[in-house]
């Protein structure tokens, strides 16, 4: 086999690598958004969170996290909300602003988010949502 047939297939293999880390890189820079629901929780928790009309619904028990990714380049129309409640009342949503690598929200054990000092919780990427009175 002369170096002439070798060529395309080495050129092929470049190519699948380079392909695959275009993949790899796209996902890396995505933005995430992890809710932490602490551990000493007293209920379990139901959520909907939703990313530009992408709908995670679920249930949130003490300990347990939960998350989804942004948009590496978001436009104006962009949004992310969580809503999350109990059968006891709790009743709360939240507007994100994803930023990388990752943006955390904690909630403490009565399933509000935890703004205390060295919580974790990114307060500078929550807004709170027109139809909840409870301030982020």
């Amino acid at each position: 086999m002369s170096a002439n047939e070798k060529r395309p297939r080495h050129i092929g293999r470049w190519v699948a690598l380079f392909f695959i880390g275009l993949v790899a890189l796209w996902y890396i820079a995505m933005p995430r958004v992890v809710v932490y629901y602490s551990k000493d929780g007293t209920e379990n928790i139901s959520y909907v969170l939703n990313t530009q009309h992408t709908i995670v619904r679920g249930a949130l028990l003490p300990g347990k996290t939960t998350g989804d990714v942004g948009h590496i380049f978001p436009d104006d129309k962009f949004f992310m909300r969580f809503d999350w409640w109990n059968d006891k009342g709790l009743n709360h949503c939240v507007n994100i602003t994803p930023r990388w690598p990752t943006t955390e929200i904690h909630l403490d054990r009565n399933g509000d988010i935890d703004s205390s000092e060295g919580s974790g919780t990114d307060m500078d990427r929550l807004k709170q949502c027109t139809t909840d009175t409870a301030k982020p």
